[in-house]
């Protein structure tokens, strides 16, 4: 369906973390006297040259607004632009670039689906299932619909080991439940759910189902085809893209029932004070103008990762998780919040004696970044038992090495905080 792009028509490239590195100008800094140790990538990944060369060219040789103008410069960024939607319904594998709609990240995504969506379909009474580990975007918007709409919103409980109850999950599906909004890989624990499985249990209610995939899409291949999710999103800034823009894809039939999300330009037919007529999916969800230097980025970052070996990466990542889990286990009073079968390259973690805040600026001060706290994820800290963790992020561009400092700051950190 999608027109992949003559960068991708070159051969595919093995996976070689040395070779990696170079494309990423960030790595090659120092902090504080010592090399930068990047491991927040949950946050958000580190961009090649390539995506920020692609910024430059833009804004110094074709800046100009979009689908409006006829003059070359308009013409030349227009297309630009529309050659992205089609690779990214290529990326995501939809059936159509129609039904991938530009946002500027995740959580607008989320928000438009709750608020057109949940607005038009919620009725008091009706039921709205999310889970425990809930990144706080794929909450209070549920939390807002449902309370203006008097609908309920329905939590899926987590095992110790942070995995779906999917028990507890068959059990709260019933005739009330009117959405399901599931996250497919925690950002604070790591686990990947068994997305596909919830959906078909929905499915079997008609119930429709929202993904977040914010972190997933780097690090394996999405198929909302193979999914049969009805809506999706996630965020190119944790895809090796800019800020600022994000994707909300929804089949075409739910598409074109919503009503606009926002107004204003783009958005319409036509206008007059007596009546406006809507444009078609997906502009009828993209009002004013879009942020086109980004979504141009956006594409070059998802032809990046077509030149790679997304197999070889995702095997190179999970190897990095298990190097980590077995060099951090080492160190005295380390206990790890979230131990799912199943998980991302992502480790998160509490140390007996010592305050997670402290230690993370600790380690920075060694030129490690991670992260630390609740990770918009309170309800998953509050289920654990612990105020927040330590979370380590890897991508493909991390290497063991980098690990072996990380373990080396935090033996340290742990002996000059406990002293």
């Amino acid at each position: 369906m999608s027109v992949i792009p003559s960068i991708v028509e070159k051969s595919i490239i093995r996976f070689d973390v040395d070779q990696v590195r170079k494309d990423f100008p960030v790595l090659f800094q120092e902090v504080y006297g010592k090399p930068l140790v990047y491991f927040d990538n949950a946050a958000t990944s580190q961009k090649p040259q390539v995506v920020i060369d692609s910024l430059k060219k833009y804004y110094s040789e074709y800046n100009a607004n979009i689908h409006r103008g006829v003059h070359f410069l308009s013409q030349k960024a227009s297309q630009a632009y529309d050659d992205v939607r089609e690779k990214v319904s290529g990326f995501i594998n939809a059936k159509s670039e129609r039904e991938i709609v530009f946002v500027s990240g995740t959580t607008e995504g989320i928000n438009l689906v709750a608020s057109s969506y949940g607005r038009k379909n919620f009725s008091p009474g009706d039921e709205v299932l999310i889970s425990t580990m809930e990144h706080h975007s794929n909450i209070v918007p549920w939390q807002m619909i449902c309370e203006e709409r008097g609908a309920i919103l329905k939590v899926i409980p987590i095992s110790d080991s942070g995995e779906i109850l999917m028990e507890e999950y068959k059990k709260l599906l019933n005739s009330k439940t009117k959405f399901v909004s599931i996250v497919h890989t925690s950002n604070s624990l790591g686990t990947v759910n068994p997305v596909k499985e919830i959906i078909q249990l929905a499915h079997e209610y008609k119930i429709p189902v929202l993904v977040d995939a914010a972190q997933a899409v780097l690090h394996e291949q999405v198929d909302v085809q193979d999914l049969n999710c009805d809506f999706l999103c996630f965020s190119a800034h944790k895809m090796l893209g800019p800020t600022g823009i994000g994707v909300l894809f929804g089949k075409i039939n739910l598409l074109e029932s919503m009503p606009p999300y926002k107004g204003g330009g783009e958005m319409i037919s036509s206008v007059s004070f007596e009546k406006t007529t809507y444009n078609e999916v997906p502009f009828k969800f993209e009002a004013g103008t879009p942020n086109i230097a980004d979504v141009i980025s956006f594409g070059v970052a998802i032809d990046y990762l077509l030149t790679s070996d997304r197999k070889a990466i995702a095997e190179y990542e999970q190897k990095l998780l298990s190097y980590a889990i077995k060099s951090l286990s080492d160190i005295e009073g380390i206990r790890f919040i979230g131990t799912a079968k199943k998980r991302t390259s992502l480790v998160s973690f509490v140390i007996d004696g010592v305050n997670a805040l402290d230690v993370g600026m600790s380690l920075d001060t060694q030129g490690i970044a991670v992260r630390t706290g609740h990770h918009c994820t309170e309800p998953v800290m509050d289920r654990m038992k612990v105020p927040g963790t330590i979370r380590d992020s890897f991508a493909f561009y991390n290497t063991m090495n980098e690990i072996d400092k990380l373990k080396e700051g935090l033996i340290k950190a742990i002996r000059l905080l406990k002293k």
